[in-house]
């Protein structure tokens, strides 16, 4: 059998298998194994290769994601990274901004940064702000400070010169000499990693990359000599926090665009659902084991950014973080997955999260060593888990454990009984990812009430009823695959890639053949990338324009026409820029000159189509088949009902059940509260709908 695809995403409690076949998918979900995260990736692999009955030989593309670089920054487990500068700049990671990030906050605490002071340097050299030397690169002394990283066993180093998006000599050079001083040095150069203006924020970038990068190349190498073993000759694409794809070596050289790589194909399925069932306005979430993810979709896309921030100090205060100029999916991360730990705080109130048990030890109920209480040992007391069905009967779940772990932590401090105090776990929890969807919608200017919200990874589909609740929607649509969503994401992402280079220019006096000269450079760069998959679509061409009115400090992302541009062009691209600012500001600025400051380039091809994404089958309405009755709690009616349980894997398009309900799959299991009424589309997909109270 020939043209099998391959998704993997690397959570950090589940590994995801997905493989898709012309007749349909087989997929499973394994425990990650965080010491050797590929030996999780291989046990996976091994077995939804044996459940399909094919070798690896039968598989045309490999695609893989995973939360490994964002963990590593969080968690401070990185390399020991250096950072050179122009001299003058060795602090700017500590400057950074110039302003307090909560002015009222006396005892505010900034992030500390990945590069600490005494692995900062300085380079003797400047580059003018429009590309001139006005100081020589002295190598004598970069020689010298190679043979200091040597001495203080640094890893890898970030090289960040003032203006080295203008005239990157300095940066090559300087690579150079370090590299034939210490061969076994990373090197990350900011001219290749972040070629735009700002100083902080592409230091800052640069420092990350070299931060995750001797992680993620081992962690790379390891696992594409553990496939080639397992006999998998195709290529291994990397899925990119914007939610494309690319190749292994440029991976390699690039890790920090990982950081947002498995949330990434929730994102990417919540998009598919979306158009498939005609939901121009929805919420993705997308809730594993450790975080939970919210994404707006406007028009069926979700919305896109060129910079984010990682191991913020303060959950949702912007500038608590650490930036990172990289093209992203626009989403909101907090630590409330399966396995986030419940406690009580020092005045009496049930805390969850962002501590997480993670694969191992894992929650209580694993019964592999942890004796904290998680939300997966609470969802169990309150009769929302089957302990014989749990990954699909892979694992039993103990009962017992899960409540002395939430008795011992929770209601004795508390004074409550084990199952009050594991409603309280979940309501608190559930009460976050509300909260958080709430606080991104308003950042954003959007409504939440009128959306359907679309359920992906191994928790969301048990916890989205009551989100919708708390949130006034009044539609859920559970994915087909849903407790693997993100690695059924990845197989719908395209093949793309995003070049960015900055050039300064007053539209005024427009330099057509500069800005040519810019584009051809950048569409050199991003078709090495998209030529790589085979089987793939056309090649599509976007471009964009970071444009903004002379002296403002911000600027605004517009959409280009893409062909080479006159001298003409520079009142046409003013225009552009007008009625992008003018439906952002319901307004412009008459009489102030625009500049534009940094090109973006994107090339894409979409993955091949699939008759099954878009089956036009006739559906029959039919009530679904009960297997059993279960006692489960509903917070909303705030008491235990008895739910039909049914098994996914029975129900047919058309098919119909009402709440209260419990729907069970080998990967996750669905709540339909007892005023939900549930329809089997005919893709496949769960549809919940809230009756009408009327």
């Amino acid at each position: 059998m020939q043209g099998c695809r391959l998704a993997v995403d690397i959570g950090g409690t589940f590994t995801d298998v997905v493989l898709e076949m012309p007749a349909g998918f087989v997929s499973d979900k394994v425990l990650t194994t965080p010491e050797a995260p590929e030996q999780g990736v291989l046990n996976g692999v091994g077995k939804v290769l044996a459940r399909a009955g094919i070798s690896a030989a039968n598989i045309a593309v490999a695609i893989h994601g995973a939360t490994l670089a964002t963990n590593a920054i969080i968690e401070r487990r990185g390399a020991r990274t250096a950072l050179i500068a122009t001299r003058g700049f060795r602090d700017t990671l500590e400057f950074a901004f110039g302003h307090r990030f909560d002015q009222y906050d006396l005892l505010m605490e900034r992030p500390e940064p990945l590069a600490p002071r005494p692995l900062r340097f300085e380079a003797p050299e400047r580059i003018a702000a429009d590309g001139s030397i006005l100081l020589p690169l002295d190598e004598v002394a970069i020689r010298e400070l190679a043979q200091k990283l040597l001495a203080l066993k640094v890893e890898s180093v970030a090289l960040s010169f003032i203006h080295a998006y203008r005239n990157p000599v300095h940066e090559a050079r300087a690579r150079d000499i370090l590299l034939e001083e210490y061969p076994d040095l990373y090197v990350s150069v900011s001219h290749e990693l972040c070629p735009e203006i700002r100083e902080y924020e592409r230091a800052s970038t640069t420092v990350g990359n070299a931060y995750v990068q001797p992680l993620i190349a081992s962690y790379l190498g390891r696992l594409t000599d553990g496939l080639r073993g397992m006999g998998l000759t195709a290529p291994l694409l990397m899925i990119m926090s914007s939610g494309s794809l690319t190749s292994v070596e440029t991976a390699k050289r690039f890790p920090i665009r990982l950081v947002e790589s498995g949330p990434a194909g929730g994102a990417i399925l919540g998009q598919h659902v979306a158009r498939q069932i005609g939901a121009n306005r929805a919420i993705a979430l997308d809730m594993g084991g450790t975080t939970a993810k919210i994404i707006l979709l406007n028009e069926f896309e979700p919305r896109h950014a060129r910079s984010m921030e990682v191991a913020r100090v303060h959950r949702f205060l912007a500038g608590s973080g650490l930036p990172l100029r990289i093209p992203v999916i626009d989403m909101i991360e907090i630590g409330a997955g399966g396995g986030s730990i419940a406690s009580v705080d020092p005045i009496g109130r049930i805390v969850v999260g962002p501590r997480s048990a993670g694969a191992s030890p894992g929650p209580a109920c694993y019964g592999l060593g942890g004796q904290s209480p998680t939300i997966t040992d609470a969802d169990l007391l309150l009769g929302k888990l089957d302990p014989e069905a749990f990954a699909g009967g892979s694992m039993r779940l103990d009962e017992r454990r899960a409540r002395a772990a939430i008795e011992k932590d929770v209601g004795a401090t508390v004074g409550i009984d084990a199952a009050t105090a594991a409603a309280g776990i979940v309501e608190i929890v559930d009460e976050n990812m509300a909260n958080a969807t709430r606080v991104h919608a308003s950042d954003h200017g959007d409504e939440i009430e009128s959306r359907t919200l679309i359920a992906t990874g191994g928790a969301a589909p048990l916890h989205a009823g009551r989100i919708a609740r708390k949130l006034g929607i009044d539609r859920i649509v559970i994915p087909t695959g849903a407790g693997v969503g993100s690695a059924h994401g990845f197989l719908k992402a395209p093949v793309a890639y995003e070049a960015v280079g900055s050039h300064v220019v007053s539209l005024k006096s427009f330099d057509a053949a500069a800005i040519n000269a810019v584009f051809a450079r950048l569409r050199a760069d991003a078709r090495s990338i998209v030529e790589l998959a085979k089987g793939y679509g056309d090649i599509r061409e976007r471009r964009y324009a970071d444009m903004r009115y002379r002296g403002q400090g911000h600027d605004l992302s517009v959409a280009l026409p893409v062909r080479d541009y006159g001298t003409d062009d520079g009142e046409a691209l003013g225009a552009l820029f007008d009625e992008t600012y003018k439906r952002v500001y319901n307004r412009t600025i008459p009489g102030l000159a625009v500049e534009a400051l940094t090109w973006t380039l994107v090339l894409s091809r979409a993955p091949p189509p699939r008759d099954l994404d878009d089956n036009q089958r006739d559906v029959v309405a039919t009530p679904a088949p009960m297997t059993a009755s279960k006692n489960v709690f509903d917070a909303d009616i705030g008491k235990i009902v008895e739910a039909q349980v049914l098994r996914r894997e029975m129900l047919k398009p058309g098919m119909t059940f009402t709440g209260p309900a419990l729907v069970v799959e080998d990967q996750t299991t669905t709540f339909a509260p007892s005023d939900f009424d549930g329809v089997v589309s005919r893709h496949g997909h769960i549809v919940l709908t809230r009756r009408s109270q009327a």
